[in-house]
């Protein structure tokens, strides 16, 4: 099951892809105080609706987040945790990647950073 909100300019865009253990989310653009009540509730719908036994979330094409994006992070993990769902992050990259690991918020998600190379994937 897919879904597409993707907008332009720079907004939020959100692609979800379902499988059956769970889903994967595709941000794009910025989360802020005004596109994070929607981020929040597709995310929590996913964590608490679906009872997925994992969720990950996308950043690879997120040029911007504001301490609201984070908190809606951190509010999901903690639903997800008691939901017994992973919630994990991946596609951190630059100034997204060190804002995570300089708030100390990474290692909650992921345990460990991922290295992203030149084409946008995960590297070991």
């Amino acid at each position: 099951m897919q879904s597409n909100n993707s907008q332009s300019g720079g907004k939020l865009g959100i692609n979800i892809v379902e499988n059956k253990d769970g889903a994967l989310v595709y941000l794009s653009g910025r989360v802020d105080i005004e596109s994070s009540p929607s981020f929040r509730n597709r995310l929590l719908a996913l964590i608490e609706g679906r009872r997925a036994k994992r969720v990950s979330v996308d950043l690879f094409a997120m040029t911007q987040i504001d301490s609201s994006g984070i908190a809606t992070l951190i509010e999901a993990l903690k639903i997800a945790h008691a939901n017994q769902t992973e919630l994990t992050l991946q596609g951190l990259h630059d100034d997204l990647l060190r804002l995570f690991e300089f708030t100390g918020i990474l290692p909650l998600f992921n345990g460990k950073p991922h290295a992203i190379g030149q084409s946008g994937n995960e590297v070991a």
